[in-house]
């Protein structure tokens, strides 16, 4: 991943709508290519046909927090929606669950996915159409969300994602920062073999 992932604090964009699933984030027909390259430019690439869709807008630009509806990520597994996620430039999705599949992908790449209650959802929903300017802070080293008057709400993240996230790493760069040790272990373990291996029978 590359990036540390420590306290963000963006604009949110606000996408109150329930069940949006992978087909809708990045549909199949852009499912063709091996890497990233380009996928951001087809994220939500149907729903963007409405000039009036939030991606649209001017206020989403640069806004790095997605504020989404409930069981965001649902339907078929695919790492593409992640990828065209932080391909467009966010680095959280806030909701009030996500699937399963989404959720793992999504923090294998370097997406956090903060599950908040329900109220807290709807209160920033409220509080973005009130103003487009809305602010949100997301301390993930304190597994926080600060809200713009000051409330902060705690959030669950799986520990080993956590510390990837705050180490910029993902799961190969995670064992790489191991070699030395993966190493001195082989090395330990071989030299205690050849002992057992010399012992008289």
């Amino acid at each position: 991943m590359g990036q540390q992932f420590t306290t963000l604090t963006s604009r949110v964009v606000p996408l109150p709508v329930d069940n949006i699933d992978t087909d809708q984030i990045i549909p199949a027909r852009f499912l063709k290519v091996i890497d990233k390259q380009g996928l951001a430019d087809n994220l939500f690439v149907d729903w963007r046909q409405d000039p009036g869709f939030v991606l649209n807008q001017p206020e989403a630009r640069g806004a790095r927090i997605l504020l989404a509806g409930d069981n965001f990520g649902c339907g078929s597994s695919r790492e593409h929606a992640p990828w065209a996620l932080t391909g467009w430039g966010f680095a959280a999705v806030i909701s009030t669950s996500f699937a399963d599949i989404f959720r793992g992908n999504a923090l294998k790449n370097g997406l956090l996915t903060v599950t908040l209650p329900e109220r807290t959802v709807q209160a920033l929903f409220e509080a973005r159409a009130d103003d487009p300017e809305l602010t949100v802070t997301v301390d993930l080293e304190n597994q926080q969300v600060h809200l713009a008057d000051g409330t902060r709400v705690g959030f669950e993240v799986d520990p080993f994602a956590r510390h990837c996230l705050l180490a910029g790493v993902d799961q190969l760069g995670y064992l790489a920062d191991l070699e030395d040790r993966i190493r001195a272990f082989e090395a330990k373990h071989e030299k205690a073999g050849q002992g057992i291996a010399s012992l008289p029978s």
